[in-house]
């Protein structure tokens, strides 16, 4: 019984993870190619594929260590990348 909670909460997390990094996928192509050299950071190409590259490879090889360091870019995005792009569009 314990096992199967166990399993069924790790299935809800690597769901969540799942959304976490479509969202912040989409939301890096909403932004302009300019606004990512204007606020600083990363070009919207590198953001795209490593965002991108999170995505397919969760689908495809589902949790490991891949999967941790594409969770943490799309953190990093989130965090930090994100409000910079939003400042600049608030800003107008």
């Amino acid at each position: 019984m314990i096992f199967q909670l166990q399993a069924n909460v790790m299935l809800i997390v690597v769901f969540v993870l799942l959304a976490v990094k479509i969202f912040a996928f989409v939301n890096s192509l909403m932004y302009s190619a300019d606004a990512y050299e204007a606020a600083g950071k990363l070009t919207k190409p590198a953001w795209a594929l490593i965002l991108g590259l999170g995505v397919a490879l969760q689908l495809l090889l589902g949790t490991g260590i891949l999967n941790i360091v594409f969770t943490i870019a799309a953190f990093v995005y989130l965090a930090d990348v994100r409000p910079a792009l939003a400042g600049l569009y608030r800003r107008r």
